[in-house]
């Protein structure tokens, strides 16, 4: 083979090992920064959970000792918020497939 060709394939090696490593960069370096916002994320739930949460003042006295009513409002008020969490549930499935049925179109 003639000399030229060695060069020529000599470099076409190095331009692809300086665009590969460029490319590694440039890709760490953005890997990175999602990593870095993820950490923040992460640290303000972190943060957010570490606080205490606030406490009612309720009465501390055992349910037996109680009128049935204080049990009875419990309920009421227990069952009332399982009712709005089944219905935030439906909610965000209904947005979640009308959002997949009209992705398509």
């Amino acid at each position: 083979m003639p000399w030229w060709i060695w060069l020529v394939l000599v470099l076409f090696m190095l331009t692809m090992l300086v665009g590969g490593g460029a490319y590694a960069c440039i890709r760490g370096y953005h890997a990175f920064k999602d990593a870095i916002k993820v950490g923040g994320r992460m640290s303000k739930r972190f943060e957010t959970m570490s606080e205490p949460l606030p406490q009612p003042k309720e009465n501390t006295s055992p349910f037996f000792t109680r009128p049935l009513e204080d049990a009875a409002n419990r309920y009421i008020d227990a069952h009332a918020e399982v009712i709005s969490r089944r219905e935030e549930k439906r909610v965000r499935h209904a947005r979640q497939w009308a959002q997949w049925k009209h992705s398509n179109d």
